[in-house]
């Protein structure tokens, strides 16, 4: 079974939301900015990380899309085998929509496209930890199940 994310799985009632390209980097690094709370990013780590995700088998990108080409949301995802659930999981690591664009449907777009990749996959679920927007997940039926915990390893 493939583990890629092609445009022709993208329902057609979603025309906003599609595979980002290698080429999107620029639309995308002001949403890259503007989400990361913990970190700084830094454009000279984007670049490679997103030429790399992109491609990446196992690993999911979209962005949002408007009629004139403006990237207004992307959703960074990632699948891994595990044992206790007898195979792949996935995990959206990131999801971001432009501030003037929230509350629209786009973020519950990019979702619904991210559980549609998961299951094509054959995942056992589809996770996430959010600090911000737990209510958003809470009312796309998604529920609070664990504690997130973490060790950063490295400077901001």
């Amino acid at each position: 079974m493939s583990t890629d994310w092609h445009a022709d799985r993208v329902p057609a009632h979603h025309e906003l939301i599609r595979p980002a390209q290698p080429e999107d980097a620029e639309r995308v690094w002001p949403l890259v900015r503007e989400f990361a709370t913990s970190f700084t990013p830094e454009r000279t780590a984007f670049d490679p990380a997103w030429q790399q995700a992109v491609v990446a088998a196992h690993t999911l990108v979209l962005v949002a899309e408007t009629g004139d080409g403006d990237i207004i949301g992307y959703l960074l995802g990632n699948s891994h085998q595990t044992f206790f659930a007898n195979g792949s999981v996935a995990w959206v690591e990131e999801l971001m929509v432009e501030r003037g664009h929230r509350r629209s449907g786009v973020g519950r777009r990019l979702m619904e496209h991210a559980e549609d990749w998961a299951r094509s996959i054959d995942a056992a679920y589809l996770a996430l930890a959010s600090r911000r927007a737990g209510h958003f997940y809470l009312a796309l039926g998604y529920e609070d199940s664990a504690v997130f915990y973490k060790n950063t390893l490295r400077s901001r």
